[in-house]
């Protein structure tokens, strides 16, 4: 059998979704095989792992990478709650609801916390946040999104970077959508703690995140955390001294996904490869999708090439599960909208999916508007 049937029997459909996402055969096929967590092979694998993340996030020395298990979430909790000691006080960027949950997660575990909220349809702004620093010295830290899923919005993260560097604050970035999709320079670009997850833009599944610092800032958040299992501290000194060891079970099937899947963006060319290909999948879909009469949300200089949101059609026999599920029977997933003060739908433009594919996509789209039949 072809890799070409396997996929189609394992996929009956294609996930134009920002993560989870649709994954190749070779990496489903590494799960095939059980690991044992102590075993020396399987420390070997978790280490290159964290070497390769590092490699991928700076040329600079100094660096070192943390593995996580569970959601992107909890490596965002886990970070959030082990590096801002009790004294220590939080500002975050909000546009959308992922900012809005690192200002949850922050309420939550009691930390002192104020929000710059630009509202969902605009960029974070580096000038509010400048002021707000000159105004409030008690700052220690500054926390945003870089790629706001809620809409598909790009954040400014060199200039926020400057910024946060300028006041000489911890620059924590969530870069859960957009790392090993987009050329990110953590050195260049001033940022402290980058935290992404397993199955975004480098393809894996879904069962753990990662988190990227120097050596210095990880040693400087010793007993800080408020939690035992999200110590971000701990987790990273078990793997250091016992080279590439977790503390609790880990989920070693996503795992050994995962170094496949770093071994699949090394043979497509790297980031910046990646980062084209992401480019003309989202260049492709939002030229067919506005040829149909479907309009994107964002200006096209806030849109990433990550996910894209549309208006939903003004018409009375339009519903958007319908729309769902009739693309679902054609082969596409999309994602119902999370934008409070829009009517919209999103599509995911990453994982493996290729400029072809969002073709075939239009062509669903169009045979799938059903509102516009007499």
């Amino acid at each position: 059998m072809q890799v070409a049937d396997l996929n189609k029997i394992e996929n009956p459909y294609l996930l134009l979704t920002p993560g989870p996402l649709s994954t190749t055969h070779r990496v489903k096929q590494q799960m095939l095989r059980d690991w044992c967590t102590w075993d020396k092979d399987y420390n070997q694998i978790v280490q290159q792992i964290r070497n390769q993340l590092v490699n991928l996030a700076t040329d600079q020395p100094g660096y070192t990478a943390t593995l996580m298990q569970g959601s992107g979430t909890f490596s965002v909790e886990a970070t959030i709650g082990s590096v801002i000691p009790a004294s220590g006080k939080l500002v975050v960027l909000v546009n959308g609801e992922y900012g809005r949950r690192i200002a949850q997660i922050a309420n939550k575990l009691g930390i002192s916390t104020l929000v710059i909220d630009s509202g969902e349809l605009a960029a974070v702004d580096p000038q509010a946040l400048a002021k707000v620093l000159q105004e409030d010295a008690q700052i220690t830290h500054v926390a945003m999104v870089h790629c706001e899923t809620t809409t598909g919005m790009l954040n400014p993260l060199k200039a926020i970077g400057e910024i946060a560097q300028e006041y000489d604050k911890v620059y924590i970035v969530d870069a859960m959508s957009s790392f090993g999709g987009m050329v990110i320079d953590m050195a260049e670009l001033h940022i402290d703690f980058l935290i992404s997850s397993a199955n975004k833009c480098i393809q894996g599944v879904p069962g753990f995140g990662f988190i990227l610092a120097k050596h210095s800032s990880m040693n400087s958040i010793a007993g800080l955390s408020r939690s035992v299992s999200l110590d971000l501290y701990d987790q990273w000194r078990c793997m250091e001294d016992n080279l590439g060891k977790w503390r609790f079970t880990s989920p070693t099937h996503v795992v050994r996904a995962f170094a496949e899947a770093l071994k699949e963006l090394d043979g497509e060319g790297g980031v910046v490869a990646r980062q084209q290909r992401y480019g003309e999948n989202q260049r492709t879909l939002v030229d067919g999708m506005q040829r149909l009469g479907f309009e994107p949300l964002l200006d096209a200089q806030l849109q990433s090439s990550i996910i894209t949101s549309f208006h939903n059609p003004q018409h009375p026999n339009y519903n958007f599960n319908t729309f769902y599920e009739v693309l679902k029977g054609k082969g596409f997933v999309i994602y119902p909208g999370k934008v409070s003060q829009a009517d919209c739908f999103r599509i995911g433009t990453i994982g493996d999916v290729w400029p072809s594919d969002i073709d075939r996509f239009i062509e669903a789209v169009e045979t799938s508007m059903y509102w516009n039949d007499d």
